[in-house]
């Protein structure tokens, strides 16, 4: 039976080379409908409040477990070979839990993620979203944090926290601060106000205020509900 089984095993190996072959030879003549399929993908024509509505649409359909799973095709793949045209950007937490695409119901190339614990607008994040917003012309900028979160609770505690991991409390602090000794959860009430915080930090770059102030950028902060799925706006 062992014998059998390695032969199976290296007649499968065989087919998978073959296969990978078979793929390499013809790729110079895929090439040119990759390229073709590419150059079809246009920047989003969607509306500031269009492009909201289309994520708290999905987060519908997360919530009410009706996913369509859009942009996920073969073709869809072809066509982002060479472009991008994101209809939204999202600076959210890097929590497993809160991976945009999924809680939005979203696919591959409709949204510019931006993933850093707490959420925070550091100048390097900001950096990334002013590329999104001016190069890519997102016409949707969300700034999401949730429920419970990490990075937000060690804000409020201001413990020492071992290695690099308490840099993003420095920017947590000030929303911290804002809403310090307020009747409620205490790391509940600092997610809304880091909300809103860093939605102020965001909008202190140029690039950004500006195309929000043309109308060509709607600007939001939100948070995550983990016990529901929910995505709400505080902003």
């Amino acid at each position: 039976m062992e014998h059998s089984d390695k032969g199976i095993h290296r007649r499968r190996v065989l087919t998978f080379g073959g296969r990978l072959l078979g793929l390499a030879a013809l790729g110079p003549a895929l090439w040119p409908t990759r390229s073709a399929a590419a150059a079809t993908l246009a920047p989003s024509s969607l509306s500031p409040e269009e492009a909201l509505r289309r994520l708290l649409d999905g987060n519908q359909r997360f919530t009410g477990h009706q996913l369509e799973h859009p942009d996920q095709s073969e073709e869809r793949v072809l066509e982002l070979t060479q472009s991008q045209h994101p209809f939204a950007t999202v600076l959210s937490c890097a929590d497993s839990r809160v991976a945009a695409e999924i809680i939005f119901d979203q696919g591959l190339g409709d949204i510019f993620d931006v993933r850093v614990a707490g959420n925070i607008a550091t100048p390097e994040v900001v950096g990334s979203i002013e590329y999104a917003v001016e190069l890519l012309e997102t016409p949707l900028l969300m700034v999401l944090g949730h429920e419970r979160c990490g990075a937000v609770t060690a804000a409020v505690r201001n413990e020492p926290l071992p290695g690099d991991i308490g840099t993003f409390v420095q920017a947590i602090l000030p929303a911290v601060n804002q809403v310090k000794g307020q009747p409620g959860d205490a790391v509940d009430n600092a997610v809304t106000a880091n909300v809103r915080y860093q939605v102020e930090q965001v909008l202190r770059s140029s690039l950004v205020r500006d195309r929000q102030q043309s109308g060509q950028l709607q600007v939001v902060g939100a948070r995550y509900d983990l016990d529901t799925g929910t995505v709400t706006l505080v902003t």
